[in-house]
């Protein structure tokens, strides 16, 4: 039989979702895959149980419900201060992954590059390969995560056509300044390139750290093509509810590419999920403040159990240095973490392009009981896993 596309040939299953299956294999408290284990606000919980009943239950438009779009547009303006046409700049789509994709696939061509700073979220570099283009990694230095400029630049200079921008950063917590973006803006802008952003955390930041969109620096709107999603800002990863919001000559390609992908979002989602859509500033307020103590109290923890970490200026992940135990796969540290300490983490190797096998990646979206159950399960840690020799 003939062989199987050349293109697919490097790719492994998503690291992140294994590290789930590895979990609940052994019972651990899941701290690999990013999801909450607390319920969505009771209001759109409401809603949905009200649409399950009432409708609409058919396609909605191809790029998104009129009025899930509208919705939206006046929730952007409100907090960015853009202007977004919603009937011809919005792509309502099946999660920021399917925002991702579409984007890619509608930006490059088969034997472009695309530039992308690690670490990274893993969907990036395959969504590049996938599109035919070749991925430049940039790294970004640890533990600051800050860029060198000459780096970046080398990479317009290789002919990156596109930038990828994740802010706050999946998965090390990076909020980029605005004068890291008005670097990379005028950059782009010097090499005639795109960028993607990566939007999804915009409303979980931790002061003193500010979301500034890239889109808001000057010249920076028609070159750039914003995607997130509802999953993290309203807790309903499930959901699978995502977007873009990008100039209508850009717009109007996705949305073909969108249309053969996936035709169309869910229809019942999108109408319980304008309610969350219209919530006021109380609500990302709170959630603000939330996820500010969860993010205490987990790196309180850590450093109880003697853990070297890092501090996220935003999203809600920690990377955790584990130099100390002697291993020499991480992969096969969080297999070990995971059965006989009872905690899930995924490998850091899985975000960095560089070799990088001394740090695993955490993250404290939980209650906080099941914050304290896996930190005094990581307590023990030491006398469960002494040091490799």
């Amino acid at each position: 039989m003939q062989k199987l596309s050349e293109r697919t040939m490097s790719f492994t299953d998503s690291v992140i979702r294994r590290m789930t299956r590895v979990s609940n294999l052994y019972d651990a408290v899941n701290l690999s895959q990013g999801f909450p284990d607390f319920d969505p606000p009771q209001e759109l919980v409401t809603a949905l149980s009200r649409v399950a009943v009432n409708g609409p239950h058919q396609y909605s438009i191809t790029w998104g419900a009129k009025n899930f779009r509208e919705a939206l547009a006046a929730k952007q303006e409100h907090f960015t201060g853009m202007k977004v046409d919603p009937e011809r700049e919005i792509v309502v789509t099946c999660g920021s992954t399917e925002a991702m994709m579409a984007s890619m696939m509608s930006l490059v061509d088969p034997g472009d590059k695309v530039a992308v700073f690690s670490p990274f979220y893993e969907n990036y570099g395959a969504d590049a390969i996938l599109s035919g283009a070749e991925p430049i990694y940039i790294p970004l230095r640890v533990p600051e995560f800050y860029f060198d400029e000459r780096e970046l630049e080398e990479a317009f200079r290789k002919g990156a056509k596109v930038l990828i921008l994740c802010n706050p950063s999946n998965p090390c917590g990076k909020v980029f300044s605005f004068e890291e973006l008005s670097l990379i803006a005028r950059l782009v802008e010097k090499y005639d390139a795109y960028v993607i952003t990566d939007e999804v955390y915009e409303h979980i930041i931790y002061e003193p750290c500010k979301h500034i969109p890239f889109a808001t620096l000057p010249g920076m709107r028609q070159r750039t093509v914003i995607c997130s999603s509802l999953s993290k800002t309203y807790s309903i990863t499930g959901w699978r509810l995502g977007y873009v919001i990008a100039p209508p000559v850009i717009t109007e390609t996705i949305r073909k590419v969108h249309d053969f992908l996936t035709v169309g979002a869910a229809s019942p989602l999108q109408e319980a999920a304008v309610t969350a859509l219209k919530f006021g500033d109380e609500y990302y307020k709170s959630l603000q403040e939330k996820y500010t103590s969860l993010r205490k109290f987990f790196l309180d923890g850590l450093d109880k159990a003697g853990i070297t970490h890092t501090t996220p200026c935003g999203a809600y992940y920690v990377l955790a240095d584990i130099s100390e135990f002697g291993y020499d796969s991480d992969l096969e540290f969080c297999e070990d973490l995971a059965e006989k300490v009872g905690v899930g983490a995924v490998p850091g190797s899985s975000f960095f392009k560089e070799d990088v096998r001394h740090l695993i990646r955490f993250h404290f979206a939980k209650k906080e009981s099941t914050l304290q159950e896996a930190l005094s399960r990581l307590m023990k840690i030491r006398e469960l896993m002494p040091r490799k020799k």
